[in-house]
């Protein structure tokens, strides 16, 4: 990730954070220690103003960024006692052309290779959904899959 710091005359300094496909996530440090914070689409957009921070805002968010009351696990370097397999929770977009086809109907497990374990449909779950079970637009698929796999259904039900 590259960053760009310049000095605003008057104001502070402004950090400029390359993100995915051109974006930037820019950060106006003021003098007073306020912090902006914007989003720029693409390096020939206007930014947009996401929020502003105190100073003790700034530094509560960059503690928990930084992972200071909680330490996530990077997945790619873990060893899980089900081999390359991976559980996912993934939503389905509306756009998904499985939205209201059944399990069966859908094909997932031979489209992507994941096993279906469960749907969370709002409040409740469904364990174990049989073969006509209707997938519904934001339905949160439970997956059992490699990684590969994970990825072919998040491509096949997202929007």
């Amino acid at each position: 990730m590259t960053i760009y710091e310049t000095e605003v005359p008057g104001v502070g300094h402004k950090f400029e954070l390359e993100v995915d496909g051109g974006e930037r996530l820019v950060v106006i440090i003021h003098h007073d220690g306020k912090r902006d914070v914007y989003r720029r689409p693409d390096p020939d957009a206007d930014s947009e103003q996401l929020f502003s921070l105190t100073g003790k805002q700034a530094r509560q968010l960059g503690s928990i960024l930084e992972g200071a009351y909680f330490q996530p696990v990077e997945l790619d370097e873990v060893e899980v006692p089900l081999g390359e397999a991976i559980i996912e929770w993934t939503e389905v977009g509306a756009d998904a052309p499985v939205a209201g086809e059944t399990l069966a109907d859908a094909n997932i497990r031979k489209r992507t290779g994941v096993s279906v374990m469960a749907i969370q449909r709002g409040g409740d779950t469904i364990p174990n959904p049989g073969p006509d079970e209707t997938i519904e637009t934001g339905d949160v698929l439970v997956t059992l899959g490699s990684r590969e796999e994970q990825s072919s259904l998040e491509e096949l039900v997202e929007d």
